[in-house]
């Protein structure tokens, strides 16, 4: 089944939904602002888009900037950032069992539906 991370705030993440209802294929809505990531689900996803954690990262977000850019983080403590402040993640991400894309721009989602 296909799912898409979504934050239905970000226009980005509507566009990508849009994408896929129009598709008319069956997908489920992960409201990962309200339902937390687990480590080992973020670190699947981050497996299946075939990234660094530091790739999926939101930069422009106001936490990003005041509490971590620029300073040296692992990888393991980004996981912990996106974790802990899951705004930091870019959206919207969709999966199709073993392929992944994060929708920006949200076109990029017609390449694994």
């Amino acid at each position: 089944m296909i799912k898409i991370y979504h934050n239905p705030r970000c226009s980005k993440s509507r566009q990508g939904l849009s994408i896929l209802e129009a598709s008319g294929k069956e997908f489920e809505i992960i409201k990962y602002l309200e339902k937390e990531l687990t480590s080992k689900e973020l670190l699947s996803i981050i497996s299946k888009l075939g990234i660094k954690p530091m790739d999926l990262i939101r930069k422009n977000e106001a936490i990003w900037k005041s509490e971590y850019k620029g300073k040296t983080l692992s990888d393991q403590e980004i996981i912990e950032a996106m974790l802990k402040h899951p705004k930091l993640i870019e959206r919207p991400i969709v999966i199709n069992e073993d392929k992944a894309t994060i929708g920006r721009p949200p076109e990029n989602i017609l390449n694994i539906i």
